[in-house]
């Protein structure tokens, strides 16, 4: 791909080293202890930036600056005015979008390829939400009881919402969280992963310039451990929304127990990709390929469980093991990158514990499995996208998220054998089915267990279209009207007209 402008002078115009303030109330501020985070560039270990080490006191603040807000300007803007501010944060996010990029490649490694290919999600996002916020409506209801009593329903905001994202997709994931608060009119407290906190600050100040009254939206910048800890159990938080690991999720829900919180969690995945013996090989190939190796396997929906009809089980592992090894890794502002890097050392360490245990385990190699080393990735984490054969469901790679870029190919010799094991895990956050016949694909899609089935394809994702998981994957729904309603309370209103 051939960039028309020059992100490495985006870069330096956007990181060179410096402190950069989170943002509370309106201002722009370092946390209460003056303790910081060091930000890295994961392809190549130089500094980016610090950021503050944000705290139980620095949320303290922050819940009570969204609660000034919600309690005063923002509760007398109509659903048109916040629609219109919607509408301007997105013409802004058009304006600034390869600067908004090129941070999000810098933050976490993805190719500026891929995170420019975003544009209409995200910017979508902003103008389906903008919709959304003047299409709130109750109910009138035809009363039961008496004539003269009028029934009907009221859909008001939750309060404060607080949301904790990761780090694998800081635009995307910090939009997917404001935009239906604002549209709601809920305010937000949002904590960041400290892996990648830069580009939330950044859309923290464009919506600040976009007029977003002061309060409405606050970054604190922090550990998960602290002012995500801090944040999940604070006792003035109306709603908690999480993406981010099964594990921190239940943590999570726990902590909101206290206040009865209402939660969103869209946790782990181990998603199984179904490869029937009819499938179209050409399109099924790259993009099986393609829904693990995306972000370098970095991405809660990866299909990293690859299920492939035993006629075809040879002539696939071929196909994808030379498609693998044709990707190009490199930095993500270098125009021909296909993959970037692990976001840190101890997420490519242990990546490469899943590698050795696989072999240890008796899976075969096919191709991968190995760090990267030379001058053109000195200081960064890049592993080689990995394919394994000979994998057997009880296997760790099998039954684990690995979160790398690694796939865990197996045979199957009927539908009904390849459904079960594919809905054998605790899990059910995605999966996908190659067919080229119609009534095998809505047989799958009914018997999978999974908040989203694709198929002949993977990795769509539509505003409008809900996107979750059941089972350990999570509950609540992000995307479409059903996302709106999770930011909404449910008021009935009766009155006696006699």
């Amino acid at each position: 791909m051939t960039f028309n402008f020059d992100p490495r002078a985006i870069a330096r115009s956007l990181y060179a080293g410096e402190f950069r303030p989170m943002f509370i109330g309106g201002r722009w501020i370092g946390a209460r202890s003056d303790e910081v985070l060091a930000v890295t560039d994961p392809a190549s270990g130089q500094p980016l930036a610090s950021v503050p080490r944000g705290g139980a006191a620095d949320i303290d603040d922050a819940v009570k600056a969204a609660r000034a807000a919600f309690e005063g300007e923002w509760s007398t803007f109509t659903p048109y005015d916040r629609q219109c501010l919607l509408l301007r944060i997105a013409d802004m996010f058009e304006e600034r979008w390869n600067e908004l990029c090129v941070s999000d490649t810098l933050d976490m490694g993805l190719p500026l390829a891929r995170t420019l290919g975003n544009r209409r999600r995200v910017i979508g996002m902003l103008r389906f939400y903008a919709g959304q916020a003047t299409a709130l409506h109750g109910d009138t209801i035809s009363n039961s009881v008496s004539n003269d009593i009028v029934t009907f329903t009221r859909r008001e905001p939750v309060g404060v919402v607080g949301a904790i994202i990761p780090w694998n997709a800081p635009t995307a994931a910090s939009i997917w969280k404001i935009a239906p608060a604002l549209a709601t009119g809920c305010t937000v407290v949002l904590k960041p992963s400290e892996e990648a906190p830069l580009t939330p600050l950044l859309i923290a100040k464009i919506m600040q310039e976009a007029g977003t009254p002061d309060g409405v939206v606050n970054v604190v910048t922090g550990t998960g451990a602290e002012a995500g800890a801090a944040l999940a159990s604070h006792p003035d938080v109306n709603k908690i929304v999480f993406t981010g690991s099964t594990a921190t999720g239940q943590t999570i829900a726990r902590a909101g127990v206290d206040n009865l919180k209402h939660v969103s969690l869209e946790l782990g995945g181990k998603s199984p990709m179904i490869i029937c013996r009819d499938a179209d090989l050409e399109k099924a190939v790259p993009t099986a390929a393609m829904a693990v190796y995306a972000h370098s396997g970095q991405i809660c929906i990866a299909g990293s469980r690859l299920f492939v009809d035993r006629a075809i089980h040879g002539e696939f592992l071929e196909r994808l093991a030379a498609y693998a090894e044709g990707l190009r890794l490199g930095h993500g502002l270098d125009s021909d990158t296909d993959l970037g890097p692990l976001i840190n050392a101890p997420q490519a360490a242990k990546v490469e514990t899943y590698i050795a245990s696989a072999r240890s385990e008796g899976a075969e190699l096919v191709t991968g499995g190995a760090r990267l080393a030379g001058a053109a990735y000195d200081g960064g984490n890049f592993i080689a996208p990995t394919v394994f054969g000979g994998v057997r469901d009880e296997m760790t790679i099998a039954r684990e998220e690995i979160f790398g870029p690694v796939i865990s190919a197996m045979p199957f010799d009927t539908l009904d054998e390849a459904v079960t094991r594919a809905n054998a895990t605790p899990y059910g956050l995605a999966a996908g089915v190659f067919t080229r016949d119609l009534g095998t694909a809505h047989k799958m899609v009914k018997r999978l267990k999974a908040g989203s089935v694709w198929v002949n394809m993977y990795h769509a994702i539509d505003p409008a279209v809900p996107f979750g998981g059941v089972k350990m994957s999570g509950y609540g729904r992000e995307g479409g009207t059903e996302h709106v309603g999770e930011y909404l309370e449910t008021k009935a209103v009766w009155i006696q007209t006699a």
